[in-house]
């Protein structure tokens, strides 16, 4: 593999060591390590916006990115989410609704493929304000845990957000898909 190869994959092994930081934060967590699990979903945060800038800017994007990237970021909301109503930090009824929507999102894409109707899924404004906010939530929990600040009224109201946000991320995909799959 010569130097150009390597460099043209760098975006993709960058989306790759996310994916695989996953199951690490997740050991921290449980094992109630939030500083390192902290600095993990920084690191990871830092490496999604490293591995887009990259790809953007030199044109080095690709079919196993667009895939990559994406599986790596929910892959590591998902399992933080599910992680932390595991210990009790938040309520299961968030991570819940949280893994909920993307599995709903996935199976109905799925369904499309296999009715040989293909959905393209562009995100829409509502589903990139979830999106900021349950990274947002995720990340201030952490560090909340992390630097031993209290969950206080910011943390309920987070919760409502994040919760109001996920809903109308999922019915305005269902509503979407809907269109798409009765046309």
């Amino acid at each position: 593999m010569n130097q150009f190869s390597l460099f043209a994959a760098l975006p993709n092994m960058i989306s790759l060591a996310r994916l695989v930081l996953v199951p690490v934060v997740v050991v921290f967590m449980i094992q109630l390590d939030w500083l390192i699990a902290f600095l993990l979903f920084v690191v990871a945060g830092i490496s999604d916006a490293v591995d887009g800038y990259i790809a953007k800017r030199f044109n080095l994007r690709s079919e196993l990115g667009a895939y990559l990237d994406p599986l790596a970021d929910k892959a590591l909301l998902m399992s933080i989410y599910v992680t932390l109503a595991i210990e009790l930090v938040i309520p299961a009824a968030v991570a819940i609704l949280v893994v909920s929507r993307d599995v709903m999102i996935m199976g109905a894409v799925m369904v499309s493929w296999i009715l040989d109707k293909p959905v393209e899924i562009k995100p829409l404004f509502v589903s990139k304000a979830n999106t900021a906010a349950q990274i947002a939530f995720a990340a201030s929990v952490l560090a909340a845990k992390a630097f031993g600040w209290q969950l206080g009224l910011w943390f309920q109201i987070a919760i409502v957000v994040v919760a109001v946000l996920t809903l109308a991320s999922a019915a305005a995909y269902f509503a979407q898909w809907l269109k798409h799959m009765t046309e």
